[in-house]
C-alpha cells in the first residue's frame, strides 16, 4: 500500500452515497492525521466547488497509479 501525503490526489476505493460520492471518484489529501491513520480530503467539481471536504481512514483510499484515466460524471442533485 502506497503512503499517501499532504496534497497527493487519491481515489475513493467505496462508495459514500451520503456525500453524493462513489468508488474511484477523486480528491486531494489536502490534511494527514496521525501517520497516516486518516485524511481529510476534499472532493472539487470542475467549477472549482467544493463538492465535499470528509475524514477518511486510508481503507477508503488509494493512492493514483500511472493506468489509472480521469473520468467525468454528473453529480446525483441531492
Amino acid at each position: 500500500m502506497n503512503t499517501i501525503n499532504k496534497l497527493d490526489c487519491v481515489a475513493l476505493t467505496c462508495d459514500l452515497p451520503e456525500h453524493g460520492l462513489v468508488a474511484g471518484d477523486v480528491g486531494i489529501a489536502v490534511l494527514v492525521h496521525g501517520e497516516g491513520v486518516a485524511y481529510e480530503v476534499e472532493f472539487v467539481g470542475y467549477d472549482g466547488h467544493t463538492v465535499a471536504l470528509l475524514t477518511l481512514e486510508r481503507g477508503q483510499l488509494r493512492t493514483l497509479a500511472t493506468r489509472d484515466i480521469p473520468h467525468a460524471r454528473e453529480l446525483a442533485v441531492a
